[in-house]
């Protein structure tokens, strides 16, 4: 038997006037996951345990089958395990955001959190210059993907408190700095970046081609390393992960999977759908189980773009969903489950706790769930809502 986990990041929204009162996922054209939610299992899952925040870490942790309420830790442990970034007993990893921050009237605004989706060329040598001039035996830079990157503190402190910086779009920054006990060196640390960004050579270009440059840097989504059983030792399983995301990719290090490269694959809305669809059908010729994951569709919400989330659902459907099920007969016997880690409704441009909506379907046999498509509002009237975290139980249990 084959597992397989496809998740569309912040695929769920919220019903929008602009269409009706339907949300992006009922006016989407999804047939093959209209198809799978009418012969299985249609509900919802609470990916996000009350009280933690509705992140993507905290929410695809569930749904990688990890109660986040015993291993949470924070989002940049998990990014430092895919960097391949060890961390000691006393290091601090920080999320640090290569953002565009706007002066207006006299306040800073977060104008753009992902620098105008920097690529990961112009953003290396950006990393690399504050690691020249900033790191050293205390503080650390290391280069990830596109606006995306890592400061390791060691012996840091960890008692802070930061707000993302997608949670602020077009907002001032005022009263959302840093908070806590080492606030002030962070803050010194930025205020360093900024002199460093704003005269480099990519951020000059950058404006000669007239992109956002990336003039500042950003700190958030800090923790040390988590403990976590692999799923050789909870499951007996081997698997594999296929994801543009180093958060995702450092869940699945920490759970002991192979992580995958797909050619194209960005994170970002050009991804290359159908290529994850084909390495998925590759990776189970040799593993029990594997997780893609699509950032499209949560980048689409949170900035704003219905249009592109709606079109990024659509590939979803048509080139990783639809390859799985053209495959069927390649890979075997499986059992899929299909769901979004959280909502990211395009009108809060952020993440939300609610409940999202799951399809569990056993390729030996259909069930009627009298669905009558993959939506929000379907999932709510056909089935219960579950803990996020028992989905992989759910997907590995011998029944629908």
């Amino acid at each position: 038997m084959k597992y397989i986990i496809l998740l569309g990041d912040g695929m769920s929204d919220e019903p929008i006037g602009e269409l009706g009162g339907k949300t992006p996922l009922e006016v989407a054209a999804t047939p093959n996951m209209d198809r799978l939610s009418q012969i299985g299992k249609i509900g919802l899952a609470a990916t996000v345990p009350e009280g933690y925040p509705p992140g993507s870490d905290v929410a695809n942790l569930s749904v990688f089958g990890y109660d986040p309420v015993e291993c949470y830790s924070g989002r940049s442990p998990l990014e430092a395990a895919s960097m391949g970034v060890d961390l000691a007993p006393g290091d601090v990893a920080f999320r640090l955001n290569l953002v565009w921050l706007e002066a207006h009237y006299g306040k800073l605004y977060m104008g753009d959190f992902s620098a105008g989706h920097i690529s990961t060329e112009e953003a290396k040598p950006l990393i690399e210059t504050l690691q020249e001039e900033l790191g050293g035996d205390e503080f650390n830079f290391y280069p990830g993907v596109s606006y995306r990157h890592l400061m390791v503190w060691r012996n840091g402190k960890d008692q802070l408190s930061f707000t993302p910086p997608h949670d602020i779009s077009t907002y001032s920054i005022e009263g959302n700095l840093p908070q806590g006990d080492g606030a002030e060196v962070l803050l010194d640390l930025t205020n360093s970046a900024q002199m460093l960004l704003n005269s480099h050579p990519v951020n000059n270009q950058r404006v000669a081609e007239k992109k956002l440059p990336a003039n500042s840097i950003w700190f958030w989504g800090h923790g040390r390393k988590p403990v976590m059983e692999t799923y050789r030792q909870r499951y007996n399983l081997t698997g594999a992960v296929i994801s543009a995301v180093d958060l995702i990719r450092g869940i699945g290090v920490n759970a002991g999977l192979d992580i995958i490269e797909v050619p194209g694959a960005t994170g970002y809305l050009d991804t290359n759908y159908r290529g994850k669809g084909e390495y998925a059908v590759k990776a189970l010729q040799e593993s029990d189980f594997v997780y893609v994951h699509v950032e499209a569709p949560d980048e689409a919400g949170h900035g704003g773009l219905l249009k592109e989330k709606i079109a990024a659902i659509e590939s979803f459907d048509r080139d990783v969903v639809g390859t799985i099920i053209e495959n069927l007969s390649v890979i075997g016997d499986c059992r899929i489950l299909i769901t979004p880690d959280h909502p990211t409704p395009v009108e809060k441009r952020t993440h939300t706790s609610d409940p999202v909506p799951y399809i569990l379907y056993d390729s030996r046999r259909d069930v009627e769930s009298q669905a009558t498509g993959y939506s929000e509002a379907e999932a709510k009237r056909c089935g219960n809502i579950i803990p996020g975290h028992h989905l992989l139980s759910e997907l590995i249990n011998d029944r629908v």
